[in-house]
């Protein structure tokens, strides 16, 4: 169910390996790197196919036998789309998820649309997480730092959501969820003008199970769908960040695949955002999300990342995701 999710990789593609050593893995990753020419495959196979946890205590032992970080390793001797995926791959995921933060941040204009994908897909415990990592990389609260980033409505929904308030419970209060359907309505398709604090308030507080029955609650009271009505009512980022909740609400995986086939099938390739959803989900979902991306688009995201993207850098984005259900 629901609450399962958090903690365990069953939906995952990469799982522990078994029978696994560390010092045996950073022996053979050193001499893939400081051999003549880099082996890409051997730094393929060994690092998609061991779980993040394993990882980090290969690159413990790196570290030991070298001297030398294997992060530092591995960006002296690979480049390109190539050395991202690697170096994120033996990024812890709380770390990881706060570099990407930094790094849609960072320079001259923020890159909303990664902000909206981390906080509407991620569980409060995986926000608290990356805000964790954010104060020990950086030493600040992540909550200031994006006070200074962004703002109005589409502000105070991220605040809100970094906050990592959600409500956990599974229990559903049908009287509730009716309840909130007809503050909805009437916010939006009913008024003149859209009181915007409703949507933020109800969709960054519910918990999923809730949300889940109010927009069935919404639909038989309005004949819309929730996601009609905000892309109807409300506009710019706020109308993106809002539908996006609603998205993961109704299916986080589902969410996420369709960010992959639009990252894609636009105009060129994101690999950015391809390395942070493989990666970052690896362990999380993976699985869920290959059967989504099959039904909501017809062909296999195997398939797809096949012909889109290439190189080890393809090779590494397949290794992680598996070939079954090509």
């Amino acid at each position: 169910g629901f609450a399962l999710s958090e903690h365990s990789t069953v939906r995952g593609t990469i799982k522990e390996k078994p029978g696994f050593n560390p010092s045996e893995d950073a022996a053979a990753l050193r001499k893939a790197i400081e051999g003549i020419g880099t082996t890409e495959k051997t730094l393929i196979d060994i690092l998609t196919q061991r779980s993040n946890a394993q990882r980090q205590l290969i690159c413990k032992a790196y570290q030991d036998a070298t001297g030398r970080t294997l992060c530092d390793a591995l960006e002296g001797d690979t480049n390109g789309h190539f050395e991202d995926i690697l170096v994120a791959l033996i990024t812890p995921p709380a770390k990881f998820d706060c570099q990407e933060f930094i790094q849609a941040t960072k320079g001259a204009g923020t890159t909303e649309s990664i902000l909206i994908e981390l906080f509407a897909s991620r569980s409060n415990h995986q926000i608290k997480a990356m805000c964790d990592a954010y104060l020990a990389e950086t030493g600040r609260a992540l909550i200031h730092d994006l006070k200074s980033e962004v703002s109005g409505d589409f502000e105070k929904t991220l605040l809100i959501l970094a906050e990592g308030k959600r409500d956990e419970s599974t229990n559903v209060d049908m009287a509730k969820a009716k309840e909130d359907a007809k503050i909805l309505y009437e916010a939006g398709e009913k008024t003149w003008g859209t009181d915007e604090s409703k949507f933020i308030d109800i969709l960054c507080h519910r918990s999923v199970p809730q949300l889940r029955q109010t927009l069935v609650e919404y639909k038989s009271l309005s004949g819309k769908t929730l996601q009609e009505s905000i892309e109807r009512e409300v506009s710019g980022r706020l109308e993106e960040i809002l539908v996006a909740i609603v998205k993961c609400v109704k299916s986080v995986p589902a969410y996420l695949a369709e960010r992959l086939y639009k990252s894609m099938k636009g105009a060129g390739t994101t690999e950015s955002t391809l390395t942070r959803i493989i990666v970052s989900r690896s362990e999380v979902d993976l699985q869920d999300i290959k059967a989504e991306y099959k039904k909501l688009f017809g062909t296999s995201l195997y398939s797809d990342i096949e012909s889109e993207t290439s190189g080890d850098f393809c090779q590494t984005l397949l290794k992680i995701c598996g070939e079954d259900g090509k």
